[in-house]
C-alpha cells in the first residue's frame, strides 16, 4: 500500500500542477460562469429532443453560428435583379412672362405593375442568392454529348469554366460569382431498364468523383434528376447523404418526368407544383436537421406544360427556387421563351442556359454573352452552360 502511495500521489500532484490541468480548469470554470449567468442562451443553443444521439447533440453544440439575413441588402439586390425599366418623368410646366401657366405639364401614364421582384418569404441567413451569381457547367462524366462537364478532359473543362466565371465577374462586378458543377445523377433512358422506369441512377463512385472535382475549385455541386417513369418522391430521398452536405444542391428536369405511357425523349414531360413542393419540403427538412444554410432547387423549363400550377409553388426559408430557362436556339427565340415561361410566371429567382453548340446551329448566330443576359428583365442569377 505504501509503495502504491509513493508512486501514485507524486504523479497526481504533478498532474494537478501541469499547465494542461490549469487550462482545463479555467475552461470548465468559465463555462459554468456563462451557464449560470446566461441560462436562456444555453437552453436555446443546446436544446435537444428525445431520441437525439450523443453525436447529434455534439453537432448542435459545435455547429457554426449562421448570421441572420440582411433583409435590407436582400431587397436592394432583388430590385437590382428585377431590372425594371425606369419610370417616365413628366416634362416641366411652361410658364409665361408674368408667371402664368401657358401649357399643361406632360403627365406620363401610370406605370404598369411589375411582376418582379417576387414578393415571397425571406430565406434564412447564409443564403447564396441573390448575393452571388452561380455559373455552372452541366453534364455527365459518362457522356461527351450530354454537356461540357463530361465532354472535355478534367483540367481543360475546369479551365473553360474559369474563363466563363471571369467573363461574368467582368460583366457584373457588383455580384460575386461562384462556379458550380451541375451533374446529371439520374439519367433518362430510351430503354426500360430492369424495373421499367426508363432511367439510370449514377453509382456513388461517380457522384464522389464530381465532389472531388468540385473541391479543386471550391465549387458548388448540383445533382440533377431526370426521373423517367419514376418520381421525385422516390428519387430525391435516395440522394439524402449527398444533399446533407452544405455545398450540394438539387436540379429537377420536367422534360424527362413522364406522366403518360410515352417514353422519355418522345414527348416533353411535366412536373406539377405538388412535385416541386415535395422536393422543396424534403430539402427544408434536411436543412433544419443538419443546421445548413438554404439549399437551391433548380427547375428546368422551356414550355408551358413542363410546369403546371406554378402559382402553388412555395419557396421556403430553407430552400431558394430557381426557374431555369432551358431552351436552345438563336437569341431571339431564347429571349421569347424566357419572356413567356419565366418572366410571366414568377416564382422566386431565374436561371438561363446557354448551349455551346445548339444555340449557334443557324448560320450567322452567335452565343449570347453575359452583357446580353444582363439586359433581361429579370436578370438571371443562375447561369448554366451545356
Amino acid at each position: 500500500m505504501k509503495n502504491i502511495k509513493n508512486k501514485f500521489f507524486p504523479k497526481l500532484k504533478l498532474f494537478f500542477q501541469s499547465p494542461h490541468f490549469r487550462l482545463a480548469a479555467v475552461l470548465v470554470f468559465s463555462f459554468l460562469v456563462l451557464f449560470f449567468s446566461f441560462p436562456e442562451f444555453f437552453s436555446s443553443a443546446f436544446s435537444y429532443k428525445k431520441g437525439d444521439t450523443l453525436n447529434s447533440i455534439v453537432k448542435k453544440i459545435f455547429a457554426p453560428v449562421i448570421p441572420p439575413l440582411d433583409t435590407v441588402a436582400y431587397d436592394k439586390k432583388l430590385n437590382e435583379l428585377a431590372n425594371n425599366p425606369p419610370l417616365p418623368t413628366p416634362l416641366p410646366t411652361s410658364v409665361g412672362e408674368e408667371g402664368t401657366e401657358i401649357s399643361k405639364p406632360n403627365v406620363p401614364p401610370p406605370p404598369k405593375p411589375t411582376l418582379w421582384p417576387v414578393k415571397t418569404v425571406y430565406p434564412n441567413g447564409g443564403a447564396i442568392l441573390p448575393f452571388k451569381r452561380i455559373v455552372a457547367y452541366y453534364g455527365n462524366l459518362y457522356s461527351t454529348k450530354m454537356g461540357v462537364l463530361g465532354e472535355y478532359p478534367l483540367e481543360e473543362m475546369l479551365s473553360r469554366l474559369e474563363v466563363e466565371v471571369k467573363k461574368w465577374e467582368a460583366a457584373d462586378p457588383s455580384t460575386p460569382v461562384i462556379p458550380a458543377l451541375h451533374y446529371i445523377a439520374v439519367v433518362a433512358q430510351g430503354s426500360a431498364g430492369v424495373d421499367g422506369k426508363y432511367r439510370a441512377r449514377m453509382p456513388s463512385v461517380e457522384i464522389d468523383k464530381v465532389l472531388k472535382i468540385a473541391e479543386k475549385i471550391n465549387a458548388l455541386i448540383f445533382l440533377d434528376l431526370q426521373v423517367g417513369f419514376s418520381t421525385l418522391q422516390i428519387e430525391v430521398p435516395l440522394l439524402e447523404k449527398y444533399l446533407k452536405m452544405p455545398n450540394v444542391h438539387l436540379g429537377v428536369d420536367p422534360e424527362f418526368s413522364m406522366k403518360t405511357e410515352i417514353r422519355p425523349g418522345k414527348v416533353v414531360g411535366t412536373l406539377d407544383s405538388a412535385d416541386i413542393n415535395f422536393t422543396a419540403n424534403y430539402l427544408a427538412k434536411l436543412v433544419k436537421e443538419n443546421n445548413l444554410t438554404p439549399k437551391i432547387l433548380v427547375v428546368h423549363r422551356y414550355t408551358q406544360k413542363m410546369v403546371t400550377n406554378y402559382k402553388e409553388i412555395k419557396p421556403l426559408p430553407e430552400v431558394e427556387i430557381v426557374m431555369h430557362m432551358d431552351g436552345w436556339g438563336g437569341a431571339a427565340k431564347k429571349k421569347n421563351t424566357y419572356q413567356q415561361f419565366i418572366y410571366k410566371e414568377p416564382v422566386q429567382f431565374t436561371g438561363f442556359k446557354l448551349f455551346y453548340k445548339n444555340d449557334i446551329l443557324t448560320p450567322g448566330t452567335v452565343l449570347m454573352t453575359p452583357a446580353d443576359l444582363l439586359k433581361l428583365n429579370p436578370q438571371p442569377i443562375y447561369i448554366q452552360y451545356q
